[in-house]
């Protein structure tokens, strides 16, 4: 019975129907502790609970009943993933990448458990920097740390004050700074500052909607949600970790430094080695993605760094175009070598002419248009 009841879509009833989409998932989890309590501790109906306490934003009881499901059956995938997926929420990064490789090892063909290994990398990632990203310097980092050790300190020491009512304290809500929270919430943040500013208007939270809910509770539980999505935000990618990655990709437009006449060379030579072995190799479509890289990088550089780059352009053109021939593309092949002529006769390249001319001449040779290729020798021989 409970595992038929896991299958079944919401809305689970037709006085679900109506109901906003909390109502909803509430009363599935309604159906799923009865379901339970016919059949109790089966492991379908945990983790469908589980799925909607995770909806309602009960962690707790979803990681509880997550915990459950695998008591007796450790290998579980359906248990693992939802635990998995209740720690990430959590923000508890590593340990959910812990479950989803656990789940990916026992059900490989599950694209679920390598979607949420992916996702809990980039997390983590994300919180604490990839290791080409971050570099540790003696004085600077340890100096943050002793910073960080501070603080926390500090924060332990302090009195905790007495608890107030959980209505009045939602009231409140953590104190954090407001430039950190407009920059986690984004768009989100007007809509916090528009939900707060209704708290004061106290005719309209003595209101009720039609369902018998009370407007106050509507808007505490709204600001409640931004308040978690934010915790979740600044674990997921905190402030530093965004400041990080704005400057990485600031740093991608900005213009790459002057690079060395020795390097250049060097760059250029060990390119053009590398195409010419793949091609004489039986690679010509390892050569030909070769020399469409350099062309590309090349075509980026000024011609202070290259003084011939017209030439080596050229010269890239027809490396494309044997490499094409040999793939049998005879028709990019030609194009490419019509390339290679255009821009030797722009510079005035009597060499480059020439080979541009023989290459085209074999290109037309090889598909048949003989005519055309002896007009092209005539053309190359004059």
């Amino acid at each position: 019975m409970c595992s038929r009841f896991y299958q079944i879509p919401m809305p689970v009833c037709a006085s679900c129907a109506d109901k906003p989409s909390t109502s909803v998932t509430e009363c599935f989890s309604v159906f799923a502790s009865q379901a339970l309590q016919l059949q109790a501790g089966d492991k379908h109906c945990l983790v469908a609970r589980s799925m909607c306490y995770l909806k309602l934003g009960d962690t707790e009881n979803s990681l509880r009943d997550a915990e459950a499901s695998l008591q007796n059956d450790k290998t579980f995938s359906k248990g693992l993933y939802q635990k998995a997926e209740t720690l990430y929420t959590m923000g508890d990064f590593e340990f959910a990448l812990v479950y989803y490789h656990r789940g990916h090892k026992l059900r490989p063909e599950l694209q679920k458990f390598r979607l949420g290994i992916q996702k809990a990398q980039e997390a983590i990632d994300n919180s604490v920097g990839s290791p080409s990203s971050v570099k540790l310097e003696n004085k600077g980092d340890l100096c943050f740390l002793s910073r960080q050790a501070e603080v926390w300190l500090k924060q332990k020491l302090q009195v905790k004050a007495p608890k107030k009512d959980q209505k009045q304290q939602s009231k409140v809500g953590p104190i954090r700074n407001e430039k950190t929270e407009r920059q986690l919430l984004g768009e989100l943040y007007a809509d916090k500052a528009y939900l707060e500013k209704l708290l004061k208007d106290e005719d309209l939270m003595r209101s009720s909607t039609k369902h018998g809910m009370t407007v106050e509770d509507l808007i505490l539980g709204g600001i409640n949600y931004l308040d978690t999505r934010t915790e979740f935000w600044q674990q997921q990618k905190p402030i530093y970790a965004r400041v990080r990655d704005r400057k990485l990709m600031q740093q991608r437009w900005l213009p790459e430094r002057k690079r060395k006449p020795s390097e250049v060379a060097r760059y250029i030579l060990k390119s053009m080695e590398e195409i010419d072995m793949l091609l004489t190799s039986s690679c010509p479509e390892g050569s030909c993605k070769k020399a469409e890289h350099v062309l590309n990088t090349i075509q980026g550089w000024s011609e202070d760094e290259i003084p011939n780059k017209n030439e080596l352009i050229g010269n890239l053109y027809s490396c494309i175009g044997n490499a094409q021939i040999e793939m049998g593309q005879m028709g990019r092949a030609l194009q490419s070598h019509k390339m290679d002529l255009e821009i030797a006769r722009e510079n005035d390249l009597p060499d480059a002419v020439s080979r541009a001319l023989d290459n085209i001449g074999r290109v037309y040779a090889r598909i048949g248009k003989f005519q055309q290729a002896i007009d092209t020798y005539v053309t190359f021989i004059t």
